[in-house]
C-alpha cells in the first residue's frame, strides 16, 4: 500500500502570519519546525496503519520547506519545483491508493487561516463549475481523475469544514481554530501530533484505489483583485474574460484544468507590480 502526502504550510500547526510561510524568514524557518511535525506524524500513522510506502510531495511555495532529516526514516520526499501536477504530483503513476492533504487552508475570498488559492493574494475568488473552489477542492478532483481517494486532510477548522464538502469521508485533524485570516486558537505540536498519527492509523483503512472519475467538462472562474490581471490571464489560450475582473476557461479534464490554472497564475503573477498590484 502507497500513501501520498501532499503537504502545504499554511494549515501546519502554529501558522498564523505571513511571515510564518515566506520562506527567508526568521518565522518561517521556526515554522518549518512546526510543518515538519505535521507531516511526519501522518507519516507515522500510515506506516502504524499498514502502509509499505509514504511519498511526501512538498507542496508550498518554493516546495523546498520540510526538514528531511526529522523524517521517518522510511519515508520519502519529493521536493522542489516544477512538477507537471504541482501539489498532487506522483498520483497520476498508476501506484497510489491514498492520498493525504496536509497543512491544508480555505480557497480564496473565503474565510480561514491564511486562506487563498494558489496565490496569496491577487486572485479573489475560484469557482469550479459554479462552486467556489479552494485548493484542496480542485485538488480532490485531479486525483479523483487517477482513482485515488483522499483519506485525511488537517488544517484549521475551516479547512476540514471546507473537506466535508470534497472528501467526506476523510479522516480530518483541526490543529487551530479560526479567529481572523491572520489569527487563530493553536493546540501545541505534541498535542497536535498525537491527534495526526492517530488520524493516519485510522485512515490507512481508507487508502483504496477506485475507478477513475471522469466529471468533465471542468469550468473555471477566477476573480482578480485589479482589471489588469485579468486581462493578463487571456494570453493562455482558452482562457476570455467574463468581467471586468474575471476570466473564465472550460477543459474536459480536471488534469488539463489544473495546468491551465497553473498557466494562468504563473503569468498573473508576473503582472503584478510591487507598489500598485
Amino acid at each position: 500500500m502507497k500513501i501520498l502526502i501532499s503537504a502545504d504550510m499554511e494549515g501546519a500547526t502554529g501558522v498564523t502570519w505571513p511571515a510564518d510561510v515566506l520562506p527567508g524568514t526568521p518565522q518561517w524557518e521556526r515554522c518549518r519546525s512546526l510543518f515538519t511535525s505535521d507531516v511526519n506524524a501522518a507519516v507515522l500513522g500510515f506506516f502504524d496503519g499498514g502502509a509499505d510506502e509514504v511519498l511526501i510531495n512538498e507542496a508550498h511555495w518554493s516546495m523546498r520547506n520540510l526538514l528531511l532529516e526529522r523524517l521517518d526514516e522510511r519515508a520519502e520526499m519529493l521536493t522542489g519545483r516544477h512538477k507537471s501536477l504541482s501539489m498532487v504530483e506522483g498520483v497520476q503513476h498508476g501506484d497510489v491508493d491514498g492520498i493525504a492533504f496536509v497543512g491544508y487552508h480555505t480557497g480564496a475570498g473565503a474565510e480561514g487561516v491564511l486562506a487563498h488559492t494558489y496565490l496569496a493574494n491577487s486572485i479573489t475568488g475560484v469557482w469550479l463549475n459554479g462552486t467556489r473552489a479552494s485548493e484542496g477542492l480542485l485538488n480532490a478532483h485531479v486525483v479523483a481523475e487517477y482513482g485515488v481517494p483522499v483519506i485525511l486532510v488537517t488544517g484549521d477548522d475551516l479547512a476540514c469544514e471546507d473537506a466535508l464538502g470534497y472528501a467526506p469521508e476523510a479522516r480530518k485533524v483541526a490543529v487551530k481554530d479560526h479567529v481572523s485570516r491572520y489569527a487563530a486558537v493553536c493546540r501545541t505540536p505534541t498535542r497536535t501530533a498525537a491527534d495526526i498519527r492517530a488520524a493516519a492509523k485510522e485512515a490507512t483503512a481508507l487508502a483504496v484505489r477506485h475507478e477513475p472519475v471522469r466529471g468533465g467538462p471542468f469550468t473555471v472562474e477566477l476573480e482578480f483583485d485589479a482589471e489588469h490581471l485579468a486581462a493578463a490571464a487571456t494570453v493562455v489560450p482558452g482562457t476570455a474574460r467574463s468581467g471586468e475582473r474575471r476570466t473564465v476557461y472550460t477543459s474536459e479534464t480536471m488534469y488539463e484544468a489544473i495546468r491551465t490554472f497553473k498557466a494562468v497564475t504563473t503569468i498573473v503573477s508576473a503582472a503584478v507590480e510591487e507598489q500598485y498590484g
